[in-house]
């Protein structure tokens, strides 16, 4: 692939990858792939606790690691790593609806939030601080998520970003959304979004 980089454009696709309703799909858990569809990377969960987002070559980009504490009532944090074995950031969910929030931190220090606007909506806002105070807070990108087949209930998530967050800060949302995804369809789960 010519052009920019996936955590140098401000808008990404992570999706589950469409699939024969016959047949048993083999493929990645989901492909991350620009607004146009050229595929950027794909995601795989090797084991419970581990997802790999990982160029089509199967160069690692990321790896995210999951670990919780007190089974589905404590919190849930993934640890982001690169490939040399280096944390690049984290996400936290917690609460017993854990896909209504999730605290991010960036390979810099700085501190996101990917807030779900309600229980009923198909939207998460990126910002800095809580999105529901007054005034509101500046908001740096958006998820939004759609089932692609209703059949099937594969899922995708339209990630856009404001121009100014940098690359490492656009890796720590695009990972996170794969945590988002993880929390809302765990790895042989049930087919229904949470």
């Amino acid at each position: 692939m010519t052009g920019p980089g996936l955590f140098e454009l401000e808008a990404v696709v992570v999706g589950q990858p469409e699939r024969s309703r016959w047949r048993r799909y083999m493929g990645p858990a989901l492909a991350v792939t620009t607004v146009e569809g050229t595929l950027l990377a794909q995601v795989t969960h090797p084991d419970g606790t581990h997802s790999l987002l990982a160029k089509a070559s199967g160069e690692c980009i990321v790896r995210i690691e999951r670990r919780s504490r007190f089974g589905q009532f404590g919190a849930v944090r993934f640890h982001f790593t690169d490939s040399a074995d280096l944390e690049v950031g984290t996400a936290v969910a917690r609460g017993v609806m854990k896909t209504l929030r999730l605290t991010l931190q960036t390979e810099q220090g700085r501190q996101l939030l990917l807030t779900r606007r309600g229980h009923l909506s198909v939207e998460w806002l990126l910002t800095e601080t809580d999105p529901r105070q007054r005034p509101a807070p500046e908001i740096l990108g958006r998820v939004t998520v759609s089932s692609v087949d209703a059949l099937l209930g594969l899922q995708r998530y339209v990630v856009e970003t404001d121009p100014r967050l940098d690359a490492s800060e656009r890796r720590t949302v695009v990972a996170s959304v794969v945590c988002l995804h993880l929390l809302r369809r765990p790895p042989g789960g049930s087919a229904a979004p949470g």
